[in-house]
């Protein structure tokens, strides 16, 4: 690939708390190299739109510490057609746009896959707070989000002690079940429900009691919302047989607070290290990967790998949140 001159760099799918750290490390590391950055508006549907603008290091002053992403995102239903990635690539060619830097989660990286694989040289960052991308252990904004739920499920434990009540806290997380693991963990949950294992409510009421028979007062489950039985499934299922379980459950939906608020210092730091390493891969001529954080450090997975497997998540730690919880 000859000497790039100019990049462009997108944020699309979720807002992750950290994005912006990437976008800053790209415009500052990519101007330390001598190219120049376009920033794209909303995603993919900015780039059919052609809504890009050149971002300078002054620009993307002040925003480390900011949630969300200056750059705007969007989910765009209509990339997923061979039209429409054409008109992409023709709006970076327009601008003689050499590469791109492809911010967000799965939805986002199989773009990124499909415009490379069209001859559009694409970096990918491993940024959702799901945690769902193969190719990262823990991809930015999900240690932020973690740390929301956690501090929502210590004070509602708060709450339970005092009534000495249940309380049913649901988590995002699509169809991964990380945040209800991690946050349930953290968070000491008497019982955890991911979509990666079976779970019906029956088993959750067997757990609350044994809990209860143990001598715990009160109790507090973790749902992801991508379960079988998720928080409304479970807390409707509860108030139809309260009388036959003998106690009820308090539900409570996080939903998008897990995304707002200022990213925590791991974040912010892991936006930046991705971020500087995606320019240094262009610069070296290599594109066509994911990079991800990965025992302990910056690894690159193919995107066509990323863009075509499912994360598993450790199993092995669900059991160690059943000990635990006794």
């Amino acid at each position: 690939m000859r000497k790039l001159r100019r990049i462009a760099v997108l944020t699309s799918g979720g807002d992750a708390p950290g994005m912006n750290a990437a976008v800053r490390a790209v415009v500052r590391c990519a101007a330390a190299y001598g190219m120049e950055t376009y920033g794209v508006s909303d995603g993919y549907a900015g780039l059919l739109a052609g809504r890009l603008r050149l971002l300078d290091d002054r620009s993307v002053g002040g925003i480390l510490h900011r949630g969300g992403t200056i750059l705007g995102t969007s989910r765009c239903l209509e990339f997923h057609t061979s039209e429409t990635r054409q008109r992409a690539i023709v709006e970076l060619e327009r601008r003689k746009i050499g590469a791109l830097v492809v911010i967000g989660g799965n939805g986002t990286q199989q773009g990124a896959a499909t415009l490379d694989a069209l001859g559009v040289p694409v970096i990918g960052v491993a940024s959702t707070i799901d945690n769902d991308l193969v190719g990262a252990d823990v991809s930015i904004g999900s240690t932020t989000a973690v740390e929301i739920a956690l501090e929502c499920i210590d004070r509602l434990r708060t709450t339970a002690s005092s009534h000495g009540r249940a309380f049913l806290v649901e988590v995002m997380g699509r169809n991964c079940g990380y945040l209800a693991l991690a946050s349930g963990i953290a968070g000491g949950a008497e019982a955890i429900v991911l979509p990666e294992v079976e779970t019906d409510p029956e088993r959750v009421a067997n757990e609350i009691r044994a809990s209860y028979e143990r001598g715990k007062s009160h109790a507090i489950i973790v749902v992801a919302e991508g379960a079988r039985y998720n928080g409304d499934k479970i807390a409707h299922y509860f108030q139809e047989h309260s009388q036959r379980l003998g106690f009820e459950l308090r539900l409570t939906k996080l939903g998008h607070i897990q995304r707002g608020g200022s990213p925590c210092a791991f974040d912010r730091i892991l936006g930046s290290r991705l971020g500087a390493a995606a320019i240094e891969q262009l610069h070296g001529g290599i594109h066509g990967i994911l990079l991800g954080y990965k025992q302990g450090g910056v690894v690159p997975t193919a995107l066509g790998v990323v863009a075509t497997s499912t994360k598993t998540i450790e199993l092995s730690l669900l059991k160690l949140a059943q000990v635990l919880a006794q």
